[in-house]
């Protein structure tokens, strides 16, 4: 269950600007005083700047100590959700309540606050309608060898598959417009990060990286409990990236490599064959065809993923238009 705070319908007449930033939370009561001390109450290009609070079932006193700094609204999930749906409720919440631009922080206090106005700069200039802060990754001293090389591949997945050129993919530290906010759609329930760029690429949503500054850690991340649980989850995360937004290629370069498989296997028999040497080879028109049956049966499931993608795609404006009427 979602309760989210009354929302303010936007007239666009005679509107202010008005950003929200959200904070996803889960069990922060030691750290969320800090990061909204950080937090400003005016921005350069808007009138109102409010913040918002996603608790994702927390079981300490994060919202206590969110009301005790001044929160604006707060989004409660009964039972804790995962940082996708956190982000998610925060985007549906940030909408109903107003909001033309949208920034999404840590309640870690990880990113520097006093880098908004840069992130929120590229959308109040129509450069941009998502903007992802980039960390000087190379630089951060509690980031290991291991999860510096492992952010670096999956911000270079995400640029093939999504054709964009963000440098830090897992950055959570954004600013997004309204319209943006309506047109996502996060299915991952690990991160939203990779997918909200993905789906940027592929609806031809603007979107620019900015350089922006990082805090001291204040405490160890929980996307990342081990490098083996990151790892894990950073593949999983990769491949349903790829099955979900590019199925035809993913699943057509596997019957690619299935079939050229098979092609091989009967050559080597037919070689034989010719040779006069064919009888004692019969194992290889037996792999060949069922090697080749299972390249044609991967083929036929490549059309078909790529069919039910242009109907999600379908579905997908759909929602985006009925929310933008709303």
């Amino acid at each position: 269950m979602v309760h989210r705070s009354t929302a303010i319908k936007n007239t666009g007449v005679g509107k202010r600007m008005k950003l929200i930033i959200q904070i996803p939370a889960y069990n922060e009561a030691d750290t969320l005083a800090i990061t909204l001390q950080d937090l400003p109450r005016q921005v350069s290009g808007f009138e109102i700047v409010e913040w918002l609070l996603i608790d994702d079932g927390s079981t300490d006193h994060t919202v206590d100590v969110a009301q005790a700094n001044g929160i604006d609204h707060i989004v409660r999930h009964n039972h804790n959700l995962g940082l996708a749906r956190a982000f998610m409720s925060g985007l549906h919440a940030c909408v109903e309540n107003g909001a033309d631009v949208i920034v999404n922080t840590d309640a870690d206090n990880q990113y520097n606050a006093a880098d908004i106005p840069i992130l929120v700069q590229p959308i109040l200039e129509k450069r941009a309608e998502i903007v992802v802060g980039a960390r000087p990754i190379g630089v951060i001293e509690h980031f290991s060898s291991t999860k510096k090389i492992l952010q670096k591949i999956g911000s270079w997945v995400v640029r093939v598959v999504s054709g964009t050129d963000i440098p830090d993919a897992p950055s959570g530290f954004r600013a997004m417009s309204r319209n943006a906010a309506l047109r996502l759609n996060v299915f991952n329930s690990y991160t939203y990060t990779l997918e909200t760029i993905i789906q940027a690429g592929q609806k031809k949503i603007d979107i620019v990286s900015v350089p922006i500054r990082v805090n001291e850690d204040l405490r160890p991340s929980r996307l990342v409990k081990s490098i083996p649980f990151y790892l894990k989850h950073s593949i999983v995360t990769i491949v349903r990236i790829f099955v979900v937004y590019k199925p035809f290629r993913f699943f057509l370069s596997i019957a690619l490599v299935i079939l050229g498989g098979g092609i091989l296997v009967g050559l080597r028999f037919l070689y034989y064959y010719i040779s006069g040497d064919g009888t004692g080879h019969i194992q290889s028109v037996i792999l060949a065809g069922v090697m080749l049956g299972l390249g044609f049966q991967t083929l036929l499931v490549a059309f078909l993923a790529d069919i039910i993608a242009v109907n999600r795609k379908l579905m997908e404006d759909v929602r985006y238009l009925l929310h933008k009427k709303q």
